[in-house]
């Protein structure tokens, strides 16, 4: 069984910065893509950036491009995103994914549901 464990949460100001990490553990751990998600207080789940396993092709969602980038170590298991000029509307809680379906030839990679592996959460607060 798959787990994934974020880390690297925390409060920070208007215009600086954060990294998060998420390993993956597990004997077998297989993915096509590992992605990010938020969800604010009253507010949907929604996608933040995702990126491919074996080619680390990258996607972002429009409110973080040029802020936010992700990456991932391969031999570690781990994806990464660092937050950079974070504002208080990036305030949430931050979760990765893994394990997304292939679903009528496609990878939806921007959709939560289509995902079957989930970390735990960890909080992010900007202040202002």
């Amino acid at each position: 069984q798959v787990q994934l464990v974020e880390s690297g949460g925390g409060l920070v100001e208007a215009g600086g910065s954060l990294r998060l990490s998420c390993a993956a553990s597990g004997r077998t751990f297989r993915t096509y893509a590992m992605g990010w998600f938020r969800q604010a207080p009253g507010k949907e789940r929604e996608f933040v950036a995702a990126i491919t396993w074996s080619a680390g092709t990258t996607y972002y969602a429009e409110p973080v491009k040029g802020r936010f980038t992700i990456s991932r170590d391969n031999a570690k298991n781990t994806v990464y995103l660092q937050m950079n000029s974070l504002k208080p509307e990036d305030t949430a809680v931050y979760d990765c994914a893994a394990d997304p379906r292939y679903i009528s030839g496609t990878y939806a990679l921007r959709i939560p549901m289509h995902y079957r592996t989930w970390g735990q959460g960890t909080q992010v607060t900007v202040s202002s």
